[in-house]
């Protein structure tokens, strides 16, 4: 069966919660508990690893499911849109696609409360080797708690990027109100906790370290990282960037996958290309509901599906007017036009047109497909989610390359990725040039008027410096998670597009601290003087 490496994180949070009890409470020794694993009985082999890290790396299964990460970052973007539907939607998803969200705003507080979870859960476990509640050999315990640092510290990327100034918790045992950081701060821990940790992570990328912090996941979030310090921290840092992406390229252990397809299938955690992802099992390691979530309810006949779709997300008409008729990434990442049932009847015909975000059909924007949907599929998927992808290496390098004006070699790599989405229709639209990646954007920014499925007043894209990278980027990793930070980074955050005017807000490139943590911790303040 797939993902036994899943299983394991999931027998894991029984271990730490029984060796919680020993630490906390008094244990009969008179007793053998045969049935249960205690700290005395407790002693890991390399085969236990991954259930002892498990509660470290647990809470990442949001970022595929229900209040998650993907909803946050791509309907804050351009490219995805969850309107209200005959079955309701819209509401909680609205101020994302607005950009009128509040500190009470359910899903702000639900990121802000899981990535600090995970934290909670990489300092208890640090906290356990460190003091040998868990007896470990010396080398086993430093590798250990350089893979804690790295998730912890994966963590904090996340609230670095969508928080702005967070409090940074490293002691477990420490029952004090934390004190808040800044943005700079915590850039600084995230970069020193990653560096340090680097020499004692594995170097290995096999299914011993899949879904876990090894070397290459380290270094990939170090790039991403630098790729948007200039963002965090008013300093660009592209040298950084062009030399932690080089030792993934250099590495030789990672390479694209043929078939652009494959890093998203039932079995993807068998593709070369992902050095990051969040493992998931529809029985033992469920949480990926993004086919439930974005697929129409017809749709069950066409994919034979156990459960039946609820059909919210969609791709905005501006974004599929950029792709290129011969770019299979289109068809690849979205489901347009007629969707058929076994017998080929049409069982919905989807437009890309949506009309109106307050009122639509479910026949309204192309929908979700870039996660395979499999026959008897359940509400949870077993689809894992990519994190980070050898082709994000070659981008983030690109893209630096491009910003200290090497565009004739950044347009080298991007015609590397580019390939393997014209191989089958037209190989020679997939080569671009430095030139064109010094071009502005295809996307027609501006309010879309749904009536007449046309933009109306339009502004577009041709005046976002290097706006043709930024198209490559949403057409490479649509509904990935990037596409927020990506519009922020390359200044186009601010544009209107479908339903949402011109933002004009620089305090909207982050989420506020939720209101319930400030009430929590009077050491938080609102810094964002959207809501200060």
């Amino acid at each position: 069966m797939k993902h036994i490496h899943t299983k394991n994180f999931i027998k894991l949070s029984t271990i730490v919660f029984v060796l919680m009890i020993g630490i906390y409470s008094c244990t009969d020794l008179s007793e053998d508990p045969f049935n249960e694993i205690t700290e005395e009985n407790f002693n890991p082999t390399e085969r236990d690893i991954p259930r002892l890290l498990g509660p470290a790396y647990a809470r990442a299964w949001f970022m595929g499911c229900c209040y998650d990460y993907i909803s946050m970052q791509e309907g804050a973007g351009d490219s995805y849109v969850t309107p209200a539907r005959p079955n309701g939607w819209g509401g909680p998803y609205l101020p994302y696609h607005y950009h009128e969200w509040t500190p009470v705003h359910p899903h702000v507080t639900t990121g802000w409360n899981q990535l600090f979870n995970g934290i909670n859960a990489a300092n208890r476990v640090y906290f356990q080797i460190e003091g040998e509640t868990i007896q470990t050999d010396s080398e086993q315990q430093t590798r250990l708690l350089a893979e804690l640092r790295a998730i912890r510290a994966y963590y904090y990327y996340h609230l670095m990027d969508n928080y702005g100034d967070v409090p940074i918790v490293t002691d477990f045992t420490d029952e004090s109100l934390p004190v808040q950081s800044t943005r700079q701060e915590v850039f600084d821990f995230v970069v020193a906790e990653l560096t340090t940790a680097m020499p004692n992570l594995s170097e290995q990328a096999d299914n011993t370290t899949y879904g876990r912090m090894n070397r290459w996941a380290a270094l990939a979030t170090l790039a991403r990282v630098y790729l948007n310090a200039e963002v965090y921290t008013g300093t660009p840092g592209w040298t950084e960037v062009i030399n932690y992406t080089d030792q993934i390229i250099n590495s030789g252990l990672f390479e694209l996958n043929p078939d652009y397809r494959n890093n998203f299938t039932i079995d993807n955690n068998n593709s070369n290309e992902i050095i990051f992802a969040v493992p998931y099992d529809e029985v033992f390691a469920g949480g990926n509901t993004m086919h439930m979530r974005t697929l129409a309810p017809e749709q069950q006949q066409s994919f034979q599906m156990a459960a039946q779709p609820w059909g919210g997300s969609a791709a905005t008409p501006q974004s599929i007017e950029t792709y290129d008729e011969d770019d299979t990434r289109l068809d690849d990442t979205w489901s347009g036009g007629p969707q058929l049932d076994l017998q080929g009847n049409v069982v919905i015909d989807f437009s890309f047109n949506i009309p109106s975000i307050e009122a639509t059909e479910f026949r309204h924007g192309y929908r979700v497909n870039k996660y395979e949907i499999y026959p008897g599929m359940q509400v949870a998927s077993s689809v894992d989610l990519p994190l980070f992808r050898y082709s994000m290496v070659l981008m983030m390098k690109a893209e630096a390359l491009l910003r200290t004006g090497n565009a004739d070699e950044a347009a080298t790599l991007v015609t590397q990725v580019r390939e393997r989405a014209f191989v089958e229709t037209n190989p020679a639209d997939a080569v671009v040039t430095g030139a064109e990646l010094q071009q502005g954007s295809s996307f027609n920014y501006g309010i879309w008027d749904g009536e007449n499925e046309q933009v109306d007043n339009p502004v577009g894209g041709n005046d976002i410096q290097y706006g043709r990278f930024l198209d490559e980027l949403l057409w490479e990793f649509g509904v990935e998670g990037f596409r927020r930070q990506d519009l922020i980074r390359f200044d186009a955050y601010d544009k209107p597009w479908f339903k949402k005017s011109s933002t004009n807000e620089p305090c909207r490139t982050i989420f506020p601290i939720p209101q319930e943590a400030i009430d929590d911790n009077p050491n938080l303040e609102q810094r964002n003087n959207c809501f200060d």
